[in-house]
């Protein structure tokens, strides 16, 4: 089972650069199953109803989530009776939604567990402990994909050694900086600590460059919309077996959009 885990989608450029991509991918049998990060999908903060059923007509089998989860004020309602919508499993067990999810796909199940860290994050459970709870619920015999969503690189790489051997893959995001540390850790477990972002390439990580170079001159607020021009979609492919549920391989991706939309 080749599973595609892509980065932060961000804006319309993004959702654009994830349809067309991803169509391609599925047409020349590249990958089988998809999941995308969508934290960033709604005009860079949060998602909507629709606009998660956009991404999975162009394509996702599941959708992440992070600490912008909350940022539309209807995105409860996205997850209403939406198992393809997760969310970070150690946000408060209150909040709307789920934190893992099982999908079937042409080969077999898959499970796909949502995290977000703690270091430069907003207060949240630890996502050790959580993912150790998670364990006792997951079905067990089906190999799990977790989306660490989290700022530190050294948070990411400490989640990806203690999950190692019991998970088959762990793909950091956030930062919206693809890493170049795609691997199987010993145990057998996929690894990569940031897997990038999907949006526009102009800019600073997918936002406008003015007002960003205003806020940390000034220090002033600004309000940072989505850049335009040309886009990119990030992220890591991982080959997992489903006999054994580990990772066969890790290879970061990154496809560039060659002109502008339209």
């Amino acid at each position: 089972m080749k599973v595609l885990m892509v980065g932060d989608i961000v804006g319309s450029p993004g959702r654009r650069m994830f349809r067309q991509t991803v169509a391609k991918l599925r047409a020349d049998g590249a990958v089988h199953v998809v999941v995308a990060n969508a934290e960033n999908a709604a005009a860079g903060n949060g998602i909507t109803r629709e606009l998660a059923r956009e991404l999975f007509d162009a394509g996702a089998d599941v959708l992440t989530m992070g600490d912008h989860t909350w940022g539309q004020k209807d995105t409860d309602q996205a997850f209403a009776g939406e198992k393809r919508l997760v969310r970070p499993a150690n946000f408060a067990p209150d909040c709307p939604g789920m934190g893992w999810t099982v999908i079937q796909s042409a080969l077999g199940p898959l499970a796909v567990l949502n995290l977000v860290g703690r270091v430069f994050m907003p207060p949240v459970d630890c996502p050790f402990r959580v993912a150790d709870a998670a364990f006792k619920t997951l079905p067990g015999g089906v190999p799990v994909i977790v989306d660490f969503h989290a700022e530190a690189t050294s948070e990411k790489i400490a989640l990806g050694l203690y999950l190692d051997g019991r998970v088959a893959a762990v793909a950091g995001s956030h930062t919206h900086v693809q890493t170049s540390d795609a691997c199987v850790l010993p145990g057998g477990t996929g690894y990569i600590t940031d897997v990038g972002m999907t949006g526009p390439t102009g800019g600073v990580i997918g936002r406008e460059s003015a007002p960003v170079l205003r806020k940390f001159v000034t220090g002033m607020p600004s309000k940072f919309d989505v850049s335009k021009g040309l886009a990119v979609l990030e992220g890591v492919i991982f080959e997992i077996d489903g006999s054994t549920l580990k990772c066969l391989s890790a290879v970061s991706l990154r496809v560039r959009e060659v002109k502008a939309a339209g």
